[in-house]
């Protein structure tokens, strides 16, 4: 079995990224999708990706960082990721989020240059939507984006029904296990629209614990499996399809 998560950020977690990355090694986790929040963790992503085989770069900028950007350095930013577009799977973590800041409009409009980069390079974006759900997605509609993925995504369950209509994905964090929001969406979608999780070093799978890590994205996949009342390996067999649809053939 190859375990997937799909989105975490090794830089922030405690551990060292050798040792971090080791445990899920151990754990049976065989692809870590590093998320990139700022012009620092674009070009450390892609050094944990070049030191480790399991960890893939998703080049990025956190939507309340990139609208402090000036426009030369925003454009710099996509000239820097179009230049090591063979060296990424994804472009994440990018989206909107109207709980820290509200200048939606600026948003929007970096967001959207992400959209076309996704469209033209044919690979996924990674959607961070907080407190914005039905705004990120009216523009990913907007603009016929394809390969889309609703991380740790809170919106209501009419939007989940258009997420899921748009044949897109929502990634379950490890909190789902005690989660009734999480689950309730697990219960919700096909599980073929589906993808698992960490979001490390946030959203650990124990309640009032801190120090998530891409180990227990595995967490997500007993859950999920619990819920559907299928076995663990039916579980990861499907979500790994879901990965080779997306993303192109896995590697193990």
């Amino acid at each position: 079995m190859v375990f997937i998560d799909v989105h975490c950020h090794l830089e922030l977690c405690k551990s060292d990224a050798a040792k971090t990355v080791g445990r899920a090694r151990t754990a049976g986790v065989g692809i870590i999708i590093n998320n990139s929040v700022n012009k620092n963790s674009n070009r450390k992503t892609l050094e944990l990706a070049s030191k480790f085989p399991e960890v893939k770069a998703a080049l990025g900028y956190y939507p309340i960082e990139v609208i402090n950007l000036n426009e030369e350095e925003f454009e710099d930013e996509l000239a820097f990721i179009r230049e090591n577009k063979n060296k990424i799977v994804a472009l994440g973590e990018v989206g909107l989020d109207l709980k820290e800041n509200q200048d939606l409009e600026k948003q929007k409009m970096r967001f959207q240059k992400f959209i076309e980069l996704s469209l033209k390079l044919d690979i996924p974006l990674i959607v961070h939507s907080r407190k914005a759900e039905e705004d990120c997605i009216e523009i990913l509609e907007k603009n016929n984006a394809r390969k889309v993925i609703m991380h740790c995504f809170s919106g209501d369950f009419n939007l989940i029904k258009r997420i899921v209509e748009n044949n897109w994905f929502l990634s379950i964090p490890a909190n789902v296990t005690f989660s009734e929001h999480f689950q309730k969406i697990v219960g919700e979608v096909p599980i073929g629209n589906l993808f698992c999780e960490t979001d490390s070093p946030y959203l650990h799978p124990i309640k009032g614990k801190y120090d998530n890590e891409p180990a227990n994205v595995v967490e997500s996949y007993k859950k999920i499996a619990e819920i559907k009342g299928i076995s663990l390996e039916e579980c990861e067999k499907t979500i790994e399809e879901n990965y080779k649809r997306v993303f192109g053939v896995i590697e193990t």
